[in-house]
């Protein structure tokens, strides 16, 4: 009967990820893939009514399964992966960004660049509207991609200096990488959460630019609005900068004295020890 047909056929569901489950933990990733395989045909020749859609447990455990292969290829992931965008747009943006850090853990940064690019210029209709923090990352990551591009031509002009250095496509490379990086990154920092590696790459932007003022603001922001999460690197980030810039100790006192009673064993209690026996309190 079709009730029948149904429960045999969760039951079987079931066993069979079970089965996987126990296979990854074990890391016998070959016996895992074959399982997952048996999964999936399994999907297809199930003939209930009853609407299936485990898209993204496939995903899950695919992507997983064929990064820790040893004979899986980048080939093969990049064929898996573009699958795993067609079977549903909600997942579309998030799917989009696994493959950008697939990529960039192969060192395919062009690829991964490229991948982000696409998807930022992705619409579905009202799906778009619902994902627009995800398209927010998107933009994010894609930022951090474009500041790693103006660092690699900074790093090329500082190691030949101005004088010495005459291709203006560089310089101008450079300037266009900053622009592109600092709207990005600009964008998602206002967005409350932990946002750490944009933060400290936007500063960066910013200061060597000679930007201060924005740099001051952006770190106090992130150190000391209400919206964002408590996040001890953030009044790290302030304490650097203060004291990069030589801001008086009662600055940088009153940055560390929150960071004190967050992480009272951070390595800087060293020198907010230090400021403290010196201080005339």
């Amino acid at each position: 009967s079709s009730h029948e047909h149904k429960l045999n056929f969760k039951k079987s569901k079931d066993m069979c990820l079970s089965y996987i489950q126990d296979a990854m933990l074990q890391k016998q990733w070959k016996k895992a893939a074959e399982f997952l395989t048996f999964y999936i045909e399994s999907l297809e020749k199930d003939f209930s009514r009853q609407s299936v859609s485990p898209s993204a447990l496939i995903w899950r455990i695919g992507s997983e399964i064929l990064s820790q292969l040893s004979c899986s290829s980048m080939k093969e992931f990049n064929s898996f992966i573009e699958q795993m965008k067609t079977l549903g747009v909600k997942r579309y943006l998030k799917v989009c960004l696994e493959h950008a850090f697939r990529l960039l853990c192969n060192g395919q940064i062009d690829e991964a660049y490229q991948i982000l690019s696409l998807a930022e210029s992705w619409r579905f209709g009202e799906e778009t509207a619902i994902q627009d923090k995800e398209m927010k990352l998107i933009q994010a990551y894609r930022g951090l991609l474009d500041y790693y591009s103006w660092s690699k031509q900074k790093n090329i002009l500082l190691e030949h200096g101005q004088d010495g250095f005459e291709d203006l496509s560089v310089e101008q490379e450079m300037h266009n990488c900053f622009r592109k990086a600092a709207v990005n990154l600009r964008e998602i920092i206002k967005v409350p959460g932990v946002w750490d590696q944009f933060v400290k790459c936007y500063v960066d932007l910013l200061e060597f630019y000679g930007d201060h003022n924005e740099a001051r603001q952006v770190l106090n922001e992130y150190a000391y609005n209400s919206k964002f999460p408590a996040n001890p690197n953030a009044h790290v980030y302030l304490y650097q900068f203060l004291k990069r810039h030589g801001e008086s100790k009662k600055s940088l006192m009153s940055a560390l004295k929150i960071l004190h009673d967050t992480v009272p064993s951070h390595e800087l209690m060293i020198d907010f020890n230090t400021m403290l026996q010196k201080s005339s309190k």
